[in-house]
């Protein structure tokens, strides 16, 4: 395989265990012996937090991106 096809599948095998622990816990949030109401306000918490989280995570991403790219251009330019 090419390192790219590698990359690329370590990217699909993390995204899928995070996809399989999000689903995981949240099943287990809403199936807890809790009052829906309570369990509502809870997931609603954490959903709130996971999408602080990833905005975060995404504008890093993007930042990291941005430098690259500019560092590129100024060593292309001198």
């Amino acid at each position: 395989m090419s390192n790219s096809s590698d990359h690329n599948a370590l990217v699909y095998l993390l995204a899928g265990f995070g996809l399989g622990a999000l689903l995981g816990a949240l099943a287990g949030l809403l199936l807890a012996p809790k009052a829906g109401t309570e369990t509502r306000e809870e997931l609603a918490g954490r959903l709130k937090e996971l999408k602080s989280k990833s905005e975060e995570w995404i504008a890093e991403q993007k930042a990291k991106k941005h430098t690259a790219a500019l560092e590129a251009s100024d060593e292309v330019g001198a």
